[in-house]
């Protein structure tokens, strides 16, 4: 623990730079998720461009190849940046992860070779899944009391801008220039970004409180309007939940399998596992599952964008739900909703409304998963909260690799249209059973 007169100058320090710009915090956040979102989907937005190009030469078998390198990537970043997080700071490894995806995103405009590519791809994945557990933690941290439900769905609402952006850019850019300019465009905002983080963004006091660095935690809540007793006491009762209190607490990662905490890691698992599967199924291969139902690739290009619009309108709604019902039963609601419209999508309608169920199945697949992070991001002490998370993307992308695999396989074998949605509905009720399975650390909180 640092002494009191260390707290005080580097309080000083801190107050002198970072405390006198209060509202960056969330903008600087949703930004660095906007660019995540852009990164994670271009790649189904181009894929059938990329298929169409002769001088690139991939396939349906390889662009699968270079989908689930991507997301190795992601869930390697998402394990070791989440244990970083913890150890060395939200602030500094958020920054790290936006200049990693970014720098490796714009390396992909320029290579001919379906190897490289895909080498630049699993790089682009480590900042990619990093950045997640990083601001999901960030963020939570400075919403205060009984707001982890809105403040991570609001959050991830950049996500689903950035995945709309890019079905949209898509639209016009790959049909009017090429497929390399979406990389180029999806790489340059980091330019602007990373510097207002350098100069603006704060450390959490979760994060400072953990480390014992009392007067400096105590500085940035109280410049934020948090309550820092209220920090202090929501740490306490999540130490009580560990099998040996606070001593327990001291131990690290491996607090996320000890004790209470034990349950609740295995089945966020397993939740995270079938909800990243929806996620990035769909976000991968719905363009192409649609051409396979014979609609043009105009549309299936406005499906993926839809898809996404539904994202962001239900992330807001279920904000809103998972803090008045707590995430853990609004995840359960938003999975089996998910699972019901997704084996809706498998019958005949038309165009109108074929469009319409899309929408509306965006506002609950993505919304699960979400409220998986919201949950672990109540349930687990500040020590280890992004490790927690970390840890929850790192398992699931395991669900984010078999679900483009899922689909291009389906692809592969001319099933897509309709068993795709009948499999994705399938995943989406086991995620639901398994929150369901989860409990509720702290009574009279949002878990």
């Amino acid at each position: 623990m640092s002494s009191p007169a260390s707290d005080s100058s580097a309080s000083q320090r801190t107050g002198s730079l970072i405390l006198r710009h209060r509202a960056w915090v969330a903008p600087l956040c949703w930004v660095a998720v906007l660019l995540d979102g852009f990164d994670a989907v271009v790649l189904g937005a181009v894929m059938p461009s990329m298929i169409d190009d002769p001088d690139f030469g991939l396939t349906a078998a390889s662009g699968t190849v270079v989908a689930t390198v991507g997301l190795v990537g992601m869930m390697i970043g998402a394990l070791a940046m989440g244990w970083a997080t913890d150890r060395f700071g939200r602030r500094k490894l958020l920054m790290g992860a936006v200049l990693l995806f970014s720098a490796f995103t714009l390396g992909m405009a320029f290579v001919d070779s379906i190897f490289l590519f895909g080498l630049l791809r699993f790089l682009a994945g480590l900042g990619l899944g990093g950045c997640l557990p990083t601001g999901i933690s960030m963020v939570t941290e400075f919403a205060g009391k009984n707001r982890t439900g809105k403040s991570t769905t609001l959050m991830m609402t950049g996500y689903h801008v950035g995945a709309v952006a890019t079905a949209a850019l898509a639209i016009v850019v790959v049909q009017n220039i090429n497929w390399h300019a979406m990389f180029i465009i999806g790489a340059l905002p980091a330019v602007v970004l990373v510097p207002l983080m350098y100069v603006f963004l704060p450390e959490s006091p979760d994060y400072l409180l953990s480390k014992g660095r009392v007067s400096e935690a105590r500085a940035v809540a109280e410049h934020y309007g948090l309550d820092f007793s209220d920090q202090e006491h929501r740490e306490k009762a999540l130490a009580d939940a560990a099998p040996d209190g606070e001593q327990a607490a001291r131990k690290g990662a491996g607090l996320v399998l000890q004790g209470q905490f034990r349950r609740n890691t295995i089945f966020v698992w397993i939740a995270s596992f079938m909800g990243l599967l929806l996620v990035y199924g769909l976000n991968t291969w719905l363009p192409q599952i649609m051409r396979a139902a014979d609609y043009d690739l105009g549309n299936a290009l406005g499906f993926l964008l839809i898809l996404n619009i539904g994202a962001v309108v239900g992330l807001l709604i279920a904000g809103r739900t998972a803090d008045r019902i707590t995430p853990r039963n609004a995840g359960i609601i938003w999975f089996i909703g998910a699972g019901v419209l997704l084996a809706a999508l498998a019958v005949q309608l038309p165009l109108v409304g074929i469009y319409a169920m899309i929408f509306v199945t965006g506002c609950f697949v993505f919304s699960a998963q979400v409220l998986v992070y919201a949950f672990c991001a109540a349930n687990y002490l500040a020590n280890v909260r992004a490790t927690a998370l970390g840890m929850s993307a790192g398992v699931g992308r395991l669900g984010a690799i078999s679900g483009p695999s899922l689909g291009g396989a389906m692809l592969a074998a001319g099933i897509a249209y309709p068993w795709g949605f009948f499999g994705f509905a399938a995943a989406a009720l086991l995620g639901g059973a398994a929150l369901a399975g989860t409990k509720t650390l702290r009574d009279g909180e949002t878990g």
